[in-house]
């Protein structure tokens, strides 16, 4: 698992240029109609308001026809290992999703009818560089058992008191935990894989997580709203 760390580490390294993050980043009115948009979603999402930081971000894409993918997630020529196209098919029972199914959950979740949390995996230094609105930070680092910075106390307190785990007799159930939604930088990026795989290795139900297999790479492709923290 050492090589493990090198890989994640090189991830971090391995790009340039994010503080160019552009797209169609910006805090719009809840009054913004999507129907004055001409590069929708889908034919029915134009796009969708979520709170981020306790104000309202409206989703959308980019409406420049003009507009290009940041260099910093133009590359396609990464080496594998480490960087290697993870599968459609994380683990049994874990959902992959994609983009237009996670605006649906986003926009489900604002409305009060669905809780789940939306879980950006990458490191905060990346977190900061921007991120899809309404996602918190939770470092693959913090649940991944050979990360240099692992601590299971931080551990216990990420699941009990932010993924609604209980622990009774020295051993967590959840049944009531909370539905996790988690991405990282793209289908070749091992970071929200890897918290999942460490979720699941310490008895969180499969069922109960979700995976947006795209990340920032794909988000950034469609051109779709980004936030900085």
């Amino acid at each position: 698992m050492g090589i493990q760390r090198w890989i994640f580490g090189a991830t971090m390294a391995g790009f340039t240029g994010m503080a160019a993050i552009t797209g169609a980043v910006g805090i719009a009115t809840a009054a913004e109609s999507s129907e004055d948009l001409r590069v929708k979603v889908t034919a029915e999402i134009g796009s969708v308001t979520v709170t981020h930081d306790g104000e309202k971000v409206v989703i959308k894409r980019n409406q420049d026809p003009d507009n290009r993918i940041v260099e910093a997630y133009a590359q396609t020529g990464r080496d594998c290992p480490p960087f290697c196209v993870q599968p459609m098919q994380l683990l049994p029972g874990v959902h992959t999703i994609g983009e237009v199914e996670l605006l649906q959950m986003l926009q489900r979740r604002e409305a009060g009818e669905d809780s789940f949390l939306f879980i950006d995996s990458r490191t905060p230094d990346w977190f900061n560089r921007g991120t899809i609105p309404s996602a918190e930070n939770i470092p693959w680092t913090n649940l991944h058992r050979e990360a240099s910075t692992y601590d299971p106390f931080v551990v216990e307190t990420i699941l009990l008191d932010r993924f609604g785990a209980k622990k009774e007799d020295g051993i967590f159930n959840f049944q009531d935990a909370k539905k996790l939604v988690l991405f990282c930088n793209g289908p070749w990026c091992g970071q929200s894989p890897t918290n999942i795989r460490a979720l699941v290795s310490m008895g969180y139900p499969a069922d109960k997580i979700y995976w947006y297999r795209g990340g920032m790479q794909l988000w950034h492709v469609l051109g779709l709203t980004t936030v900085k923290p």
